[in-house]
């Protein structure tokens, strides 16, 4: 702890105090040189902790260095006396570094997108879990004091994360009326502001839902220098947070546990309290009692995707890696399924590579044993690779014929098959998501492609017929038929007379991203889609129904 600093946690407290104690011994001749000892080596572990958790700690961004430093160097006892605000802030009410990145690792573990922070001091610990939060992410800071808006805002203007922030000055528990009126929730809320407010604030928030479900809240100070749990507390501050503490651990409908970091994190989350028996039903408990969102996730499930070294392909890939399951990326170009397994692995998402072209059956057993040599199993079958040969329908060869049904259906029904033998479909599990196309609805123009047209109106009933056929043994066939995709190459001049004739032909307006793909497949290859089969997804924004 630096000279001068006023000992605020209760780990400072003990340095100070263990300081006291071993200058007590040292000048008392009576007191054994074994007891200094031991008082010595107290005070080398206790003063070392922060020491310690500040250098391991990820270092800050710039933006909130410059803030810390902003905030302890200024003179906030000026600024009372002036009549700037209406309290007098100590500096010791700032969250620092440690803390900072403690919140912005809670903000990234629950996932959230939306903050609600009830706070005295808007700052530091504002951008800091900004800076966890994606690019739509917002943080609603609830502030006492507008002077602190204007003080922070010039620093927040500076970092990219700055615009997530939005600042409310006035009463706490009026804006959080306000909030709640507006049926606002949030994934996350931190509470760091008047001590004997924080029940008001903690029953308000969870009678008035305004933390979602599966949402956590986060409470500061909840150690407050040792005095919530020290005999002897009069300080009014520690009272009240011992109250706080003792009702949050009495209350049945919350589970929470105090990290002693600094002066003590609470972290909080909602649990089910058991109702009538007569509602406690699958709707409210969600399938063995996973929510929708849980039923969607992958974690556990091995999937392969063909044709995934670009475009449709790869967004599959991430789509399946990000809801958790081990995924093969098949291509026929060795260097873009290494692309696209290292930006998985940068991920943290499981994968491997396979060069295989699907429209040779000694390929597409490889690749099936390949996938159940590395992971002992197969789950998810995504038999997205296809070919596209444009050419009037008089002037369409065989070869151009054969060679795309080789690929689009051939290659497509071999997949199928070699899965739908596999080990796990017998044992009575497997997704086998086709792609097929909007042209299997109807026919797209001017552009004329009889052959993929065609193709991909097999694989249509192709997916229907197995979807049939393999229902009783656990095995569900369905398949996604995509408008046209916007890639590169349809932005050549070439083809840019098309694409305007395309758009014209669709409701939406525009053309489809892989993006607008992912969450479909996903879908088809979770446990969330188990009563659909034979069905073809179509997403083309509405341009088949014109």
């Amino acid at each position: 702890m630096p000279d001068g600093k006023v000992p605020d946690t209760p780990v400072e407290i003990l340095v100070d105090l263990l300081k006291k104690a071993k200058d007590v011994a040292t000048t008392n001749g009576c007191v054994p040189k074994e007891l200094t000892n031991l008082l010595q080596q107290a005070l080398d572990l206790a003063s070392g902790l922060d020491d310690y958790l500040e250098k391991m700690t990820t270092q800050e961004s710039e933006p909130l260095a410059e803030l810390y430093k902003k905030t302890i160097s200024h003179d906030w006892d000026k600024v009372y006396e002036e009549g700037k605000t209406q309290f007098r802030l100590p500096k010791e009410c700032i969250t620092g570094h440690v803390e900072g990145q403690t919140l912005k690792m809670l903000v990234h573990m629950c996932q959230a997108r939306r903050i609600l922070e009830v706070g005295m001091f808007t700052g530091y610990g504002a951008l800091a879990m900004a800076e966890a939060l994606p690019e739509n992410g917002c943080l609603f800071a609830c502030e006492l004091e507008a002077y602190l808006k204007e003080f922070a805002q010039p620093i927040f203007d500076k970092s990219p994360h700055g615009k997530k922030i939005m600042i409310k000055i006035g009463s706490a528990l009026d804006t959080l009326k306000e909030l709640a009126d507006a049926g606002e929730q949030f994934d996350m809320v931190f509470i760091d502001a008047d001590k004997s407010n924080y029940i008001n604030y903690y029953k308000f928030i969870l009678d008035n839902n305004l933390l979602r479900l599966r949402g956590v809240i986060c409470v500061d100070n909840s150690l407050f220098k040792g005095k919530v749990y020290l005999k002897n507390t009069t300080d009014l501050n520690g009272l009240a947070l011992r109250d706080f503490n003792d009702y949050v651990a009495q209350d049945p409908h919350v589970e929470q546990v105090i990290l002693p970091l600094r002066d003590g994190i609470t972290v909080i989350r909602r649990v089910g309290i058991e109702p009538r028996p007569s509602s406690y039903d699958e709707v409210f408990r969600g399938v063995m009692g996973r929510p929708i969102l849980e039923r969607m996730r992958l974690d556990g499930r091995v999937a392969y995707v063909t044709g995934a070294g670009q475009s449709i392909g790869r967004a599959f890939a991430h789509a399946l890696g990000e809801a958790g399951a081990n995924v093969a990326i098949v291509d026929m170009d060795a260097t873009k399924a290494d692309s696209v397994v290292k930006e998985l692995n940068v991920k943290g998402i499981n994968a491997m590579a396979i060069t295989a072209d699907i429209s040779k059956c000694e390929d597409v057993q490889r690749m099936i044993d390949s996938v159940v040599s590395k992971w002992g199993a197969l789950h998810i079958a995504c038999n997205n690779a296809g070919i596209n040969m444009n050419s009037a329908s008089e002037d369409t060869t065989l070869e151009e014929w054969d060679r795309t049904f080789s690929v689009n259906l051939r290659g497509t029904f071999m997949c199928c098959q070699v899965c739908g033998r596999s080990g796990d479909a017998k044992q009575g599990y497997g997704k086998i998501i086709n792609t097929a196309s909007m042209a299997s609805l109807i026919v797209p123009h001017p552009q004329k492609q009889l052959s993929y047209n065609t193709s991909k109106a097999g694989v249509v009933k192709l997916t229907q017929t197995l979807g049939t056929e393999w229902v009783d043994r656990g095995v569900r066939v369905n398949c996604i038929s995509p408008g046209i995709v916007d890639t590169p190459l349809i932005h050549s001049e070439s083809l840019e007379p098309l694409v305007q004739r395309w758009l014209s032909d669709i409701p939406a307006g525009r053309l489809a991203q892989v993006t607008d793909l992912q969450a479909a497949v996903v879908y088809l290859a979770c446990d969330a889609s188990d009563y659909m089969t034979g069905h073809n997804l179509v997403i083309e924004g509405g341009q088949s129904l014109w």
